[in-house]
């Protein structure tokens, strides 16, 4: 396939540079001193960190951002005054414009780049363009492609290969969603949500599960299997896990692994111990043992998760004991089972758990968490469900997730750009859990839903906020209630 991306030097301009997807490309762009300008809605530390590193940001999804690219000579951006260098010998050239699936064909920006003549990318285009210059390892599934995918980069980069990175969320070990390395390997998330992941080719393939997760563009479980037995097939070798029944029954991995010892796999984890800071295990490589794994991750998930990078490590020639130590060492990505702090007694966790499978797992975690914890009684879930189509979709399936927790809380749903669907919001969630909880409260807005937790949070309290939209940004603001509560208690126990 030829490479109809150009990284010799030719610019780039991202209409929403400050996305997961968008900014890890961005990073790694700019990184290689290839020049870069993007637009976003608002500012961010991930924008901010782009910045930095020399990237150009307008505020604003604007015509006007491509004005330098109108005519050769000296151009002026309308919004900010800057002058952008050109001259009538030196013509600027056309950057290559890149597109996420979220911006639409009315979108101004992408309307004048059209106009412009300059060339349109999606984002996956560039990302396989990338992956063609590496030795790619490109990790798909319904869930887990983040942990997964980091944990590999992690171990690599604990073993000296100095992989460049690409990843669905910001890891504190390389400071953000994206590390660029000098080494022959690409690690990257290959997103099946829009169904772009067909257009990597890997030398290694990751699936860990196959489940209907987008529904606003999937009609139905066999178009997602559909895409990764297309993903499968550019894929020189791919590693499989064969708890999830989906994969099990209609794809045969190359490689394969497991935490059940009865199935078979290449890969298998056995006498495994579960803890309050993680978990641990002996692993097995075709019946042959290993040796033992330490984790600081929570569940049985991550074990599985561990068991992929594993898989990955062996394929490419590393030893048990450079993987064991790298693995060890990975300390999680942000907004996957992140503790973002505890205030008079009641710890706060915030995860991206946005899918029935996954809000089980994560309070089936955040239960052996509390069980081992001296002092915590309850786990409280705070869920912002994602998407209309999502929420309609598994209505009863969310009804029923959130068995492992004592107290839940429901926010409205964040809709992702997506028209609300009539008779289906928050309450409507909140009624359906409460036919299978005893203790569910709908919270509505953001602010109703801090609101509520800062009266209803006791010490001892788990609290795990859920959800892929903005339910976090309440975080903070709840540690500062907690912390003034509980200065009032310990003044009102002085006074007495």
């Amino acid at each position: 396939m030829p490479n109809l991306v150009d990284f010799s030097g030719s610019p780039f301009h991202f209409i929403g540079i400050g996305g997961i997807g968008m900014s890890a490309l961005a990073h790694v762009l700019v990184k290689q001193q290839i020049p870069v300008s993007g637009s976003d809605a608002r500012a961010s530390h991930i924008t901010q960190r782009l910045e930095q590193l020399g990237a150009r940001i307008f505020w604003q999804q604007d015509a006007s951002n491509l004005d330098a690219y109108r005519s050769p000579g000296v151009a002026t951006n309308s919004t900010d005054g800057d002058r952008c260098p050109g001259t009538a010998a030196h013509p600027l050239t056309l950057p290559q414009v890149v597109c996420s699936t979220a911006i639409q064909a009315e979108n101004p920006e992408y309307q004048a780049a059209v106009a412009l003549g300059c060339p349109i990318l999606h984002r996956s285009d560039v990302l396989a363009a990338l992956m063609r210059n590496y030795r790619g390892i490109a990790v798909a599934g319904t869930h887990g492609k983040t942990t997964t995918s980091s944990l590999i980069g992690y171990m690599l980069v604990s073993a000296g290969i100095d992989p460049t990175i690409i990843v669905g969320g910001e890891v504190e070990a390389w400071d953000g969603n994206a590390r660029l390395g000098s080494g022959p390997c690409l690690v990257a998330e290959a997103d099946e949500s829009d169904g772009s992941l067909v257009k990597l080719s890997a030398e290694l393939g990751v699936i860990t599960n196959i489940e209907l997760d987008h529904p606003d563009h999937y009609q139905s479980l066999d178009g997602v299997v559909e895409i990764f037995q297309k993903f499968t097939h550019n894929c020189q070798r791919w590693i499989g896990c064969l708890d999830c029944p989906t994969l099990r029954d209609r794809l045969k991995p190359d490689i394969s692994y497991s935490l059940d010892p009865d199935r078979g796999a290449d890969y298998t984890a056995i006498n495994p111990t579960y803890h309050a800071q993680g978990v641990a295990a002996e692993v097995l490589e075709r019946g042959q043992l290993l040796g033992r794994i330490e984790l600081q991750l929570l569940g049985q998930h991550n074990l599985s998760n561990a068991l992929a990078a594993i898989a990955v490590g062996r394929a490419l020639g590393l030893t048990f004991e450079q993987i064991a130590t790298g693995l060890a060492g990975f300390s999680g990505a942000q907004r996957r089972f992140e503790h973002r702090g505890t205030e008079g007694g009641v710890a706060l966790y915030d995860d991206y758990a946005h899918h029935p499978s996954e809000i089980r797992v994560t309070l089936a975690a955040a239960r052996q968490r509390l069980g081992a914890q001296v002092g915590q009684s309850r786990v409280v879930a705070v869920f912002q469900p994602h998407r209309y189509s999502r929420t309609q979709t598994f209505l009863e399936d969310f009804a029923q997730s959130f068995q492992d927790a004592d107290l839940v809380a429901i926010a409205d749903i964040y809709a992702a750009g997506e028209k609300q669907v009539p008779g289906l919001n928050g309450q409507t969630l909140a009624d359906r859990v409460a036919a299978y909880h005893p203790e569910v409260s709908y919270c509505g807005s953001l602010d109703n839903t801090h609101q509520f937790l800062s009266e209803a949070l006791q010490p001892g309290d788990l609290a795990l906020f859920l959800g892929a939209g903005n339910l976090n940004q309440i975080v903070p603001l709840l540690l500062k209630d907690l912390a003034a509560r509980n200065d009032q208690a310990s003044d009102s126990l002085t006074t007495h």
